[in-house]
């Protein structure tokens, strides 16, 4: 096989899964964040795990999303859609059983206009300046929103992987004041939340990067595991240069492993000279830069020629890879390519 194996633990999501619903308090329902396919780890599977680890809400960003995890669920779960209510979306919404979270005047005219009835909550903005009704707005549908029984009042936390940052309890007090006496089920946490302690979890939690074995969940279990075989080794001698642009050039004799996987596969070119992958506990340093498809990997301090090099694993996490690259684990997870044969597994083999 010439592509790269991508596993990914399913056993290990639902354990993450459960840790977070513990965390969030026994009177405080917690749901799971699968947009953007699951963080890319393949929102069916992924869906169905949680739900089978007790997971009975779900949210996806936008309304399209909402169709693989219905079809994967059924009819019973309850899908939010941060999004809102857009236009063109309101047949989604109807055929599909989704619940928007409304951002605005607009979207709240756009839904009881178009689906009467139809169960919404109500996104807040309580200093983010992302998505959601500013207070002067919220003002002046409260009393409206209100009658119609919203399912949920929700804002969006922007500094919750920083515990002592101000702008969490700015938001947390802004919050209180715009939903304190509405008698509606409230959230405001996702995982960062979560960690900050109950003073944010309200009575729903919305855990997203900490299912999938991300920061700021420092003890989540690892989710994934990536693998790329070796193509091609080769013997350097000095002088010889590796890849695009000769940026590297070998200072004595050098054997290089050229493996599959490359920035088509969401692996940065950022790593070019800078990450290392590994053989068993051993690192070996990328030499040249990561191109479209290939990377040539240093195994000249090797006892054997592998067979494969690992890019995740337990020696490197998904942040650990993020921070070789300078990016987060979320680009890392959802940048994962198509190509990679995937590997659903119960449990560390």
């Amino acid at each position: 096989m010439s592509t790269g194996r991508l596993t990914i633990d399913l056993d290990a999501l639902a354990a993450n899964w459960r840790a977070l619903d513990a965390m969030s308090g026994a009177q405080v329902q917690t749901a799971a964040v699968v947009k953007a396919d699951a963080y890319g780890l393949g929102v069916g599977k992924a869906a169905r795990a949680l739900a089978a680890a007790g997971a009975r809400r779900f949210f996806v960003a936008v309304a399209e999303e909402g169709w693989a995890v219905r079809e994967a669920l059924g009819p019973g779960p309850e899908i939010g859609v941060f999004s809102g209510h857009m236009a063109g979306d309101t047949d989604m919404i109807h055929d599909l059983h989704l619940v928007p979270m409304l951002n605005s005047i607009e979207q709240l005219t756009r839904h009881i206009e178009a689906l009467p009835g139809h169960p919404f909550g109500i996104q807040l903005d309580t200093g983010m300046n992302r998505l959601g009704m500013e207070p002067a707005e919220w003002a002046a549908v409260r009393d409206v929103v209100l009658a119609q029984a919203p399912r949920l009042l929700m804002s969006h936390l922007a500094c919750a992987d920083e515990p002592e940052h101000e702008m969490n309890r700015q938001q947390l007090a802004a919050f209180h004041e715009m939903t304190d006496e509405t008698g509606v089920p409230r959230s405001l946490s996702a995982t960062g939340g979560i960690l900050l302690g109950p003073d944010y979890h309200f009575d729903l939690t919305r855990p997203g990067i900490g299912l999938y074995g991300g920061l700021p969940f420092e003890a989540a279990q690892p989710v994934v595991e990536l693998d790329l075989p070796v193509i091609q080794i080769r013997d350097l001698v000095a002088g010889e240069s590796v890849g695009y642009g000769n940026t590297f050039v070998a200072e004595r004799a050098t054997r290089v492993a050229t493996v599959s996987g490359g920035y088509a596969d969401g692996l940065s070119r950022h790593l070019s000279n800078h990450g290392v992958l590994f053989h068993a506990d051993t690192p070996c340093p990328i030499l040249g830069r990561v191109s479209m498809d290939l990377i040539g990997v240093d195994v000249t301090h090797l006892d054997e020629t592998p067979k494969t090099l690992t890019m995740i694993g337990p020696h490197q996490g998904v942040d650990d890879l993020a921070e070789a690259a300078g990016t987060i684990g979320y680009e890392i997870l959802t940048q994962l390519g198509t190509r990679y044969a995937r590997r659903y597994a119960r449990g560390r083999s």
